[in-house]
């Protein structure tokens, strides 16, 4: 038998190498991870050896006709099904990278040339779940259900093949949700996943209209006191809703503490002032739309983002994730400590939390389930997330 060793960027890729050079009689002997380490091991890539090997003198030849999927036999069991449409290989796409066209052609030639791209990606995206055996596809369609992103779920799934190649082309449910559970605690394991510092004085809190702000700052701050006894205020800069200023008025005298109002920079600072003896002073910024720079930089000229502030981005788990990174993106200029998602109670996927935070690497400070004040938020950890994503599969595995 003559062996030959493969590295590429996934197995698939691997198999598409070997069935070109090696034909469709080929085996596979051996596959590994390989990750090489480079800029002072600050930055690592991965990639996948494969070895593979065959009996004949010559080279069986490719028939033209044939799509690009790589599709070959091990142990006389067909692994990888050829679909029934070519497989349309572009460049994978960043994880949430709208398709980039020239801005110097004409609008209708340009959306054209987009909506080219986006089908193009769309076909991409139904020709990879081709490329996995039809025991791996239930798990691959729940990680999709779960809205995690394209990147990440070809970088699960090259995982679990790898097992079932290596265990007799076996493995299980438990083994996948495992595997997965394995791949994503790695993503997050930079990441600070923890409430609170205590460390900072003020509490920046911020986010566009409609997200609960008002309502998550009045759970951290009944938290602070009640778990942490701490001395706490308010300033509130949400002037252009009466409700937000009497909402936030009602839960800081359930409190017993003091708010103050703002409408200028100047206001703030009287603020400041005031409540300088307390502990921790909570900052209510007014929802506007923040996919518009002017709203950004008019909060960035009324309150201070030094050194002893720390500031939250909340975020409705219920949005799309192209309209949350556009938010995002226009809050890069400023040091957000970690993210706060609300309303997870009123949705069954969250991969989108994921996919935001490994992007942006950011952390998570907290999650909400509710509206109920105290009660409904929670502190999470990278364990419990992973136990939250996987949940909503295994309360239908157990019904």
């Amino acid at each position: 038998m003559k062996m030959k060793k493969y590295n590429a960027p996934s197995i698939a890729e691997a198999m598409k190498q070997i069935r070109a050079e090696l034909g469709d009689d080929a085996v596979i002997l051996n596959s590994k991870v390989v990750v090489t380490k480079k800029f002072l091991g600050l930055v690592k890539n991965k990639s996948y050896e494969v070895v593979a090997g065959y009996d004949r003198d010559e080279k069986k030849p490719m028939m033209p006709s044939l799509p690009d999927i790589p599709s070959f036999k091990t142990n006389d069991k067909e692994e990888i099904y050829i679909p029934s449409q070519p497989m349309i290989q572009p460049e994978k796409p960043a994880l949430a990278k709208a398709p980039q066209v020239n801005s110097s052609l004409p609008d209708n030639l340009a959306k054209e040339i987009a909506d080219l791209k986006a089908i193009m990606q769309s076909m991409q995206r139904m020709s990879t779940q081709s490329q996995y055996p039809d025991e791996l596809l239930p798990f691959v369609d729940f990680l999709k259900q779960q809205e995690l992103g394209e990147e990440l779920i070809t970088a699960i799934s090259d995982e679990l093949f790898m097992h079932y190649k290596t265990n007799d082309n076996a493995i299980t449910w438990d083994e996948m949700q495992t595997i997965a559970k394995d791949f994503l605690r790695k993503e997050l394991y930079a990441l600070p996943i923890s409430g609170l510092s205590y460390e900072k004085k003020y509490i920046n809190v911020l986010g566009p209209t409609g997200v609960g702000k008002t309502t998550t700052i009045a759970k951290m701050a009944a938290r602070s006191v009640l778990e942490k006894k701490k001395k706490i205020g308010f300033i509130t800069t949400d002037t252009y809703r009466i409700a937000a200023i009497e909402q936030l008025k009602t839960y800081a005298a359930l409190l017993q503490a003091p708010v103050e109002v703002v409408y200028n920079a100047e206001d703030y600072a009287e603020a400041i002032k005031k409540l300088a003896h307390l502990d921790l002073i909570f900052i209510d910024t007014a929802g506007r739309n923040y996919r518009e720079a002017k709203y950004v930089n008019d909060l960035k000229a009324l309150i201070n983002f030094n050194e002893q502030a720390e500031s939250y981005l909340v975020l409705a788990i219920t949005a799309k994730q192209k309209d949350l990174e556009s938010i995002i993106e226009q809050f890069k200029n400023l040091k957000i400590e970690k993210f706060i998602f609300t309303k997870l109670d009123e949705t069954n996927s969250i991969g989108t939390m994921f996919n935001l935070m490994i992007k942006y690497n950011k952390g998570l400070a907290y999650y909400t389930n509710g509206q109920e004040v105290p009660e409904d938020i929670e502190q999470p950890s990278s364990d419990s997330l992973l136990e939250l994503f996987f949940k909503e599969r295994l309360d239908e595995r157990s019904s």
